[in-house]
């Protein structure tokens, strides 16, 4: 299934590829060259479809549960403060989400958005700690009976569009879909800092379905 996030840029894609492909077999004497097309113009479609792609996902039950909101490599699992939502020292959980993995980004809690803020950044490498406060960035927070998340959607050196579909006051649940970062990019999940983690450097990280942290 591919994301309906990524309808636009997808069959624009497709689009392409199929011209390119019909005037390479209809128009072009060299079969080598015909050749040469076809393959490119496979290859990116293939491309396309692999990255927009959008596969169910099962989320644990558990409304203390925080899970991972994007697909991709734990890099960071570190004591920060978070002035801007929790407003008191947490941990900050990054995911770097490379062009191989599922882009479509999930909701890691139940509950009430009470903060969003979109901020125009930069593009660095978005395995770069200054990424993180530097780049182009949504940044949304989420609150429940336990406590709250704040998280980050950050654009890295390739992605050029941030989707997120959430507002102030929206209820959501653990594991919907709400978004994507289109080409390679990285999620911050800030969670309290009394909160049980279970996430550690290196693991690879599942989307609606890794338990990141748990809610003491």
């Amino acid at each position: 299934m591919i994301a309906k996030y990524g309808y636009d840029v997808f069959f624009t894609i497709a689009a392409v590829c199929g011209i390119a492909i019909l005037l390479a077999v209809f128009l072009i004497e060299s079969e080598i060259l015909t050749y040469g097309i076809v393959i490119v113009s496979l290859l990116a479609l293939g491309f396309a479809a692999n990255f927009f792609r959008d596969p169910d996902r099962s989320t644990p039950a558990g409304d203390n549960l925080i899970v991972a909101p994007a697909d991709g490599k734990v890099i960071t699992v570190r004591m920060a403060t978070e002035a801007e939502f929790l407003q008191s020292e947490a941990t900050l959980i990054s995911i770097f989400m490379s062009p191989l993995n599922v882009h479509v980004n999930r909701n890691p809690v139940s509950g009430t958005v009470r903060h969003t803020r979109y901020v125009k950044g930069q593009y660095f490498a978005a395995f770069e700690e200054k990424a993180s406060e530097k780049n182009e960035q949504m940044i949304v927070g989420i609150e429940n009976s336990h406590g709250k998340v704040l998280f980050k959607q950050i654009a890295g050196f390739v992605a050029r569009r941030i989707v997120c579909t959430l507002h102030a006051g929206d209820q959501v649940k653990a594991g919907e879909r709400f978004g994507m970062i289109k080409f390679g990019s990285r999620v911050d999940v800030f969670v309290p800092a009394t909160a049980i983690v279970r996430a550690r450097v290196g693991d690879t990280a599942v989307s609606g379905e890794t338990v990141l942290a748990e809610f003491h």
